[in-house]
């Protein structure tokens, strides 16, 4: 199962295709002849039944339509399938199955500028994910270094914060691949700068290490603001460590520095 680190660039995702999606599908009722889709159907009309079916619980119908859709090479209906595998969604979990959907998005790769960018990224970040931490039972074992470069791959190309700071995290801790604190430090400044949470928890940390206490105390209290319930506690644990070793004079630039970076953002 996908760990709930990826998930909000990926519930982001659905919400743009939602959008999308929303004003152009009409009604429609069961996989069947009465709603005018049908295997036959083209991979798009089988796509937008998919998604309406979805969106109306009626998942059986909407894992069909999206396997029917991502055999004719739709990339939107294939995304969608593995997802569901991934979470047990309408179908039996299935981690290996989702895998091996979001290998195929991956080496079918993307033109510049494709509508099906967000996929492609998404399912990059997945396998990411999957090889940072292997399935068990299944032949995909934990090759972190294949999991760096993937969040290498999209943290450069793609410029995805998630992407930063996980490629981060992982050269701090030597993961996959020699230890780079300098290299960390760009990354996490980078993505600390679209409002990463996590990036300006870390990053806030290592200024404070290096002796910018006010600095580095302001951004680890800005991203309890942010933090996900799932990371608040390692976020808050950073930012009490710091907090109770910081002087009287910092704690107070601290809070004044946390309210601009709530009101201006991180940059």
């Amino acid at each position: 199962m996908l760990t709930s680190e990826f998930r909000p660039f990926r519930m982001m995702l659905m919400g743009i295709s939602i959008a999308c999606c929303a004003a152009i599908v009409s009604p429609a009722g069961a996989f069947d002849i009465k709603s005018g889709v049908s295997k036959e159907s083209g991979p798009f009309d089988l796509f937008k039944f998919g998604f309406k079916a979805y969106k109306n619980g009626q998942k059986e119908e909407a894992v069909e339509a999206y396997k029917y859709a991502a055999e004719k090479g739709h990339t939107g209906s294939r995304w969608a399938l593995a997802n569901m595998y991934a979470d047990g969604d309408g179908v039996a979990q299935d981690d290996f199955e989702a895998f091996k959907i979001y290998s195929e998005i991956a080496q079918q790769g993307v033109e510049p500028g494709s509508e099906d960018t967000g996929f492609f990224v998404n399912a990059l970040l997945s396998l990411a994910n999957y090889y940072k931490h292997g399935i068990p039972g299944s032949p995909v074992k934990t090759d972190l270094n294949q999991a760096r470069q993937l969040y290498f791959q999209v943290a450069s190309t793609f410029g995805v914060p998630e992407a930063q700071f996980q490629l981060a995290q992982m050269m701090l801790a030597g993961e996959g691949g020699s230890t780079s604190a300098q290299q960390a430090k760009k990354w996490l400044n980078q993505a600390r700068k679209s409002g990463h949470p996590g990036a300006m928890a870390v990053f806030g940390n290592i200024l404070f290490q290096e002796g910018q206490a006010a600095n580095g105390l302001a951004l680890m209290t800005a991203a309890l603001d942010r933090c996900k319930p799932t990371d608040c506690g390692w976020m808050e644990t950073l930012q009490e460590q710091a907090f109770s070793v910081a002087t009287e004079s910092d704690r107070r630039s601290a809070v004044a520095l946390s309210h601009k970076i709530a009101v201006n953002g991180a940059d």
